[in-house]
């Protein structure tokens, strides 16, 4: 009887040893292995984010600007395109557009949801401030006023900034391109947009053309020859030239 008792007690003391060894923990060798081996991982994973981390932030610099551009260069097409064939005032005989190579002032119907009916003198200005180079579009209320008067612009919005460069020429019916466009009697036929970078000089692919919607002045769809209405002459003084070659 006592025999089959230390029996019973010998495996009971067994399987309770069994069942601690079952859930005891790791020993200080093991603990220590696994501590290097996770720091061998985490040196690893930092060896590469440190690699590919300023490539990412630069890759994502570099569409952020193209986006900026791309954004930029859309406004100044849609502006060119409406430019009105408008003087200053009645006695003006040539309409406002002052086009040079870093800048263009013209007018255009008013935009905007706040904007009043009318039109509106824009200009898209190459201006330095704290950031650099940045070309700018200025606005301002139409208001006939004298032909050496001065235009008061507001609400400067920054189109295109460093490293990019803009600059524009202009071409009449003859398609020759001119860095300037002043005093003359209609619009140009053609504006041509040139986007650089700013540190190489080189022209870049974005580059544009606009053609704008409006280069006659209205009064000469009424005029019987209205090419030469076009080339500067009034309708009738047009009107009574062919009136004598008749």
């Amino acid at each position: 009887m006592i025999r089959a008792k230390k029996r019973v007690m010998k495996r009971v003391r067994k399987r309770l040893h069994r069942a601690c060894a079952s859930e005891a923990g790791f020993t200080l060798l093991e603990v220590l292995l696994a501590t290097l081996l996770m720091t061998v991982i985490l040196a690893a994973l930092a060896t590469v984010t440190a690699q590919w981390l300023p490539n990412w932030n630069r890759g994502i610099a570099r569409v952020q600007r193209a986006e900026r551009l791309a954004t930029g260069l859309d406004r100044i097409v849609a502006d060119l395109s409406v430019a009105e064939q408008m003087t200053v005032n009645g006695d003006a005989r040539v309409p406002l557009f002052d086009g040079a190579e870093l800048s263009v002032t013209f007018l255009r119907t008013a935009l905007g949801p706040s904007a009043r009916p009318g039109l509106e003198f824009i200009r898209l200005i190459e201006k330095a401030d704290a950031r650099g180079l940045a070309l700018v579009r200025e606005r301002a209320p139409f208001q006939p006023m004298p032909t050496d008067g001065r235009i008061r612009f507001v609400d400067q919005v920054v189109l295109i900034r460093a490293p990019f460069r803009v600059s524009f020429a202009y071409a009449g019916p003859d398609r020759q391109w001119q860095p300037t466009w002043q005093g003359q009697s209609q619009l140009p036929d053609r504006i041509r947009i040139t986007v650089r970078d700013g540190a190489t000089g080189q022209v870049l692919a974005v580059s544009a053309a606009v053609l704008p919607h409006i280069t006659a002045p209205a009064e000469c769809a009424r005029a019987k020859n209205p090419t030469t209405c076009v080339a500067g002459t009034r309708p009738q003084q047009a009107e009574k030239k062919e009136e004598q070659q008749l």
